[in-house]
């Protein structure tokens, strides 16, 4: 595999691929499991691995698995998520989810079965490879964020990897679509807690208390112009407020009132100068009413930043292998959030997006991801393992320049 990519042969070996890559996905969909609680799922994904003859390593429901080509190379790691949502999924389908209130509404099954497909690949090929490709099925990534602690156990060492690829299925992207970005596709997260305190008093003596209530309007109404007043019109920023309770009677002046809610932006510079404003905003601002505040702002998922120049590389083996018109371009990123952004963190690599839908097949195909009606094309299998095969090779043949190329 050091010369020239033979596209013609892994597109039909990907091909031939499909009917193992649909029994594996449907197992998989048959056993939906929550974040940090795969179990049967890790199981099955062991169980494929040794029949593979790939050697793996798990650490509670994470797996990391290597295939080592015969000749020493750079080493490329691909990531699968594996956990599912707790939505019920609608009867009928053959292959029905048996694990009651638990769904793959996120398509995480199709992630483990391209991810599976790739590996398979590489098993078989392992003789002519010159590098390593690494395998990573992550738990946790719809709750706490799996994507941290396995890369603080080492899952990007001993070999340490060079490049690193993820994928999301996407079902308003028909099959044989990918969708990439340059730079920001993904946004961050941050949980924000607020707490207004005031001093209670009779409902017809307001003049004795001090009215959290109304300091927690004034309060609301000042976050609500962080972004549109102190954000430039040309950053990607929101701050929203998903809870607000306090009170406890009609009659009596609220002594303290709880907010919580989200900070999503895409640049760290711009969620540093949020943090601070709304910080200043919430400690400040009571304090003109008579009362106090207090805010927490707990970080979550970084945003997803991509490296462009393996998004160009990505770029030209979906055209080599899908076409030229396969490529789509995403012109505004999400503020959605996705932990494979930490991965990029540490080393260079892309994240695209796989075209699952389907146009008039079944209505359930346009259903969004998180949906209880979600359901994937699954002539988008051997489609996703195609891309992955080929970006892998070609960023295991890439040269030096890519390795201290900044971005």
């Amino acid at each position: 595999m050091d010369g020239k990519t033979d596209y013609a042969a892994i597109r039909a070996e990907a091909l031939a691929m499909k009917p193992w890559l649909v029994e594996v996905r449907r197992s998989l969909h048959q056993i939906p499991e929550p974040g940090n609680e795969e179990r049967e799922t890790a199981d099955y994904l062991c169980r494929k691995l040794t029949e593979l003859h790939i050697p793996f390593e798990r650490r509670g429901t994470a797996i990391v698995a290597l295939v080592k080509g015969a000749r020493p190379g750079r080493v490329v790691g691909l990531r699968a998520d594996i956990d599912a949502l707790p939505l019920q999924e609608p009867d009928g389908l053959p292959f029905a989810s048996t694990h009651k209130g638990y769904m793959h509404a996120c398509g995480h099954d199709v992630h483990m079965a391209t991810a599976l497909g790739t590996a398979r690949y590489f098993a078989s090929h392992e003789g002519e490879l010159a590098g390593s490709v690494k395998f990573f099925f992550q738990p946790a990534e719809e709750t706490t964020g799996g994507a941290e602690p396995m890369i603080m156990h080492g899952c990007l060492e001993n070999p340490k990897v060079d490049a690193v690829i993820g994928l999301h299925v996407m079902p308003y992207l028909p099959v044989g679509k990918v969708e990439l970005k340059h730079g920001a596709l993904n946004g961050s997260s941050d949980y924000l807690a607020v707490t207004v305190r005031g001093k209670s008093a009779h409902a017809a003596y307001p003049e004795t208390g001090i009215d959290a209530i109304m300091i927690a309007g004034k309060v609301l109404d000042a976050l609500h112009s962080v972004v549109s007043r102190m954000v430039s019109p040309l950053e990607e920023a929101v701050i929203t407020i998903g809870t607000i309770e306090g009170g406890a009677k009609n009659n009596i002046i609220a002594d303290e009132v709880r907010m919580t809610g989200t900070i999503r932006t895409t640049n760290p510079q711009v969620r540093s100068a949020i943090a601070q404003a709304v910080t200043s905003i919430v400690t400040g601002l009571p304090r003109i009413f008579g009362g106090s505040g207090e805010v927490e702002i707990k970080p979550g998922y970084s945003a997803l930043i991509n490296h462009d120049w393996v998004v160009d590389r990505l770029a030209g083996v979906a055209e080599n292998l899908l076409g030229g018109d396969a490529v789509c371009w995403k012109e505004k990123p999400s503020l959605g959030v996705e932990d494979f952004a930490f991965f990029l963190q540490k080393v260079p690599g892309a994240f695209y997006h796989l075209g699952c839908g389907s146009s008039g097949r079944d209505k359930g195909m346009a259903a969004p991801l998180h949906s209880r009606e979600f359901m994937v094309d699954e002539d988008c299998l051997p489609i996703g393992v195609q891309v992955n095969i080929g970006l892998a090779l070609s960023l295991i043949a890439g040269g030096e320049e890519e390795d201290n190329a900044g971005n």
